[in-house]
């Protein structure tokens, strides 16, 4: 089992027109984004290439083909709700994400303890990511 995530770096905006795809809406800041895969206790194992700051993580993933390379590989990952979406194989799931409410849809009490487990699964990685963003 892996963890899947990506981040914005921080840049200096430059001037002109061509740093305009460096900008993150998200984050309100210039940068690059990159995807990390990890592993259970938090060490590196890919790093995809920069991409402009206005990069999602699941565009990220697909132009990577991280779907392919993980059944490939035999793998599934952990990965957060930027991620929902990606796989869509409801037999055989690769990359497992939470649930999100809405206001129509209310999450059971089965979701909040699905999403309550794969948080306290993530949570040791997150913290070894934490330590690679920095």
């Amino acid at each position: 089992m892996v963890l899947i995530d990506g981040t914005l770096i921080p840049t200096r905006r430059r001037a002109g027109k061509a740093d305009r795809r460096n900008y993150s809406a998200k984050h309100r800041h210039h940068g690059v984004h990159f995807l990390a895969l990890t592993d259970e206790k938090g060490r590196l194992i890919w790093l995809s290439a920069a991409r402009p700051g206005r990069t999602h993580d699941i565009t990220a993933a697909r132009h990577d083909h991280i779907l392919a390379h993980l059944r490939a590989a035999g793998l599934g990952a952990l990965a957060d709700l930027g991620f929902r979406g990606l796989d869509n194989d409801v037999r055989d799931p690769v990359i497992v994400t939470g649930f999100t409410a809405t206001r129509a849809h209310k999450l059971t009490p089965g979701q909040k303890t699905a999403n309550r487990i794969l948080a306290t699964e993530r949570a040791p990685v997150e913290h070894g990511f934490a330590h690679l963003k920095n």
